[in-house]
């Protein structure tokens, strides 16, 4: 077993054991470099890797969203990216402990309000990770929970494995289509700036104060029952 092998082993172990995230995947930060904000691409560059990690959403959350996003949902999705970004803590510390260089990725904290992006994009990290595929609503969908999970990367100069892309789609499911609420999804892809439109009426729901929604993502489900 060379390097990358034993390194990507011994992380996806602490991943899925220490931390209990059920997704763990190698991306190429070459593949990234569109995404990644002006602050952060210089370092960015000389770190070959990104390790991916992915954490459900309570399904019983979800299921309390009808049409628009609503309070107890809008903690479960701050709580969710605070543990993320805990845990992309913890495996930089634990990758920096071998002699190796780190760059964690905060999993929700927008850089440019105008173009609604972060640091770098977690999806496009996601999809060369091979953990998923792109779906009509621009989100990534797993076999294993849909839409219906948030991301983090953690960059890093660390030898590892890169995953392989997955080769699936969403066929004919048109679930995200049919519930959006901004009648922004077709067959053909996601309307942005109509969701974003959608997004900022809801920001202004008491107790929401923040541009979420949940609908497809809800009616998104992957493997998960029902």
């Amino acid at each position: 077993m060379n390097d990358s092998t034993s390194n990507t082993a011994d992380l996806k172990n602490f991943v899925k054991g220490t931390l209990e995230l059920p997704l763990f995947g190698v991306c190429r930060t070459e593949v990234l470099f569109e995404t990644v904000s002006d602050d952060i691409i210089e370092v960015v560059r000389k770190m070959p890797y990104g390790v991916v990690l992915g954490h459900p959403l309570s399904k019983g959350v979800l299921d309390t969203i009808e049409d628009r996003p609503n309070r107890i949902y809008k903690h479960h999705y701050q709580q969710v990216n605070w543990r993320l970004d805990r845990a992309a803590l913890e495996l930089a510390s634990r990758i920096e402990m071998t002699g190796y260089k780190t760059l964690p990725i905060p999993a929700s904290i927008l850089v440019d309000w105008k173009e609604q992006r972060g640091h770098l994009s977690h999806r496009h990290a996601a999809l060369d990770a091979g953990l998923g595929w792109r779906g009509r609503h621009g989100l990534v969908v797993t076999p294993e929970y849909g839409a219906q999970i948030r991301w983090v990367t953690v960059v890093t100069d660390m030898p590892l494995v890169p995953g392989e892309h997955l080769n699936e789609d969403c066929d004919n499911c048109r679930a995200c289509i049919d519930v959006c609420p901004a009648g922004a999804i077709t067959e053909n892809g996601c309307d942005v700036a109509r969701c974003f439109e959608k997004l900022i009426e809801f920001s202004k729901i008491q107790g929401v104060g923040q541009y979420i929604c949940g609908v497809c993502i809800k009616a998104c489900k992957g493997k998960r029952d029902g």
